[in-house]
């Protein structure tokens, strides 16, 4: 397992890299966020740490150029515990999010679980074309078709394709902006009514209780993602 670190305070660096080789993981180290792209584009990695506060390109910057190329799982560690730098992380496309001070202990579970999940999801995924599975959910793009736990479920074009997005990216979460783009094949002008009535549709038909979902879940103050489906 090789795992990107990147953190400019050499003391935190220098106790993460020598803590996770003694666990049997390969670190690659980056103290700015110019350099943590470049390492990130020569190499294949399992799982990215990132410090927000990095000199030459922000952390929020590193993640969207690593969201551009890739899913993989994306821990942020930041000594800022604001539900803005949380959410605005998150909806950026990390998995997780740790603040500082932390123990080693945690960090490392953390790192488990999430490597973990991102395994899972792939080991889901079947090799057939234009099939995407994600626990008991089943998406088959060439017969137009779901099916949940082996039963069919009929959706609209538009259900289809709003699931069809959450599922091709599971651990992303999308503006209602961005769906609509997606679904819509048009320009947002703040219509929520449109999104918003697609996903209860789609809940209501997917969820066991649409009133808590679990299938389609909201990220409040962002948009919506697929759950954590097993």
């Amino acid at each position: 397992m090789r795992i990107l670190l990147v953190e400019d305070d050499p003391e935190i660096s220098g106790m993460l890299e020598t803590f996770l080789t003694m666990e049997n993981f390969e670190v690659t180290t980056a103290s700015d966020g110019e350099s943590a792209c470049e390492k990130f584009m020569e190499g294949e990695y399992s799982l990215v740490l990132l410090d927000l506060m990095i000199p030459k390109k922000s952390g929020m910057e590193v993640m969207r150029a690593i969201r551009e190329k890739s899913t993989i799982p994306v821990i942020i560690m930041s000594a800022k515990d604001t539900d803005s730098d949380k959410t605005l992380g998150l909806g950026l496309g990390a998995d997780d999010y740790i603040t500082k001070p932390f123990s080693v202990t945690e960090m490392l579970a953390r790192i488990k679980a999430n490597i973990r999940r991102s395994t899972q999801y792939a080991a889901q995924e079947k090799d057939e074309k234009g099939v995407l599975v994600r626990g008991g959910l089943l998406l088959d793009t060439e017969e137009y078709c779901v099916t949940k736990n082996g039963k069919k479920i009929e959706l609209t074009a538009k259900e289809f394709e709003i699931l069809k997005l959450l599922m091709e990216n599971p651990r992303k979460v999308y503006t209602k902006e961005q769906i609509y783009a997606h679904v819509w094949k048009d320009a947002y002008f703040g219509d929520e009514n449109a999104v918003n009535v697609q996903i209860s549709r789609l809940r209501n038909k997917l969820e066991d209780m649409p009133r808590e979902p679990r299938i389609v879940v909201t990220v409040w103050g962002i948009g919506y993602k697929l759950g954590d489906l097993e």
